[in-house]
């Protein structure tokens, strides 16, 4: 019904920068939440940053606060991801998400989910 594709995910050096692209296709609808969740080896998915259809709204893992940030272009029906100050832990897949109504912190709260892009940051 949604299809979501992710982009934008490469290697990059610590403390560098990298936007991450998230562009939403098929049965598209007004007030959908986007989310951004990671995934690195061995652990759980996160969640790493929400944002509401109108784009008042958002929020952050406290690990990613001050150095990341959602945005959205409904025009475009793409979500961004703006990564400043990276650093070795931020390395994981990425994936984006979406959800009608309000913005979610958990992955069980969203209903479509793009198949990752991988941000690799060395040290």
């Amino acid at each position: 019904q949604v299809q979501l594709v992710e982009s934008g995910g490469r290697l990059v050096q610590a403390g560098g920068s990298l936007r991450l692209s998230c562009a939403a296709s098929g049965r598209t609808f007004s007030n959908s939440a986007m989310g951004w969740f990671r995934q690195a080896p061995g652990k759980e998915r996160e969640f790493v940053a929400a944002i509401s259809w109108g784009g008042g709204t958002t929020y952050y893992a406290d690990s990613v606060k001050g150095r990341f940030t959602i945005s959205r272009d409904n025009a475009k029906n793409t979500v961004y991801l703006q990564m400043n100050s990276l650093k070795p832990e931020d390395t994981a897949v990425y994936y984006c998400a979406t959800r009608w109504g309000l913005p979610g912190l958990l992955p069980k709260e969203y209903d479509y989910w793009g198949q990752g892009t991988q941000v690799t940051v060395s040290s």
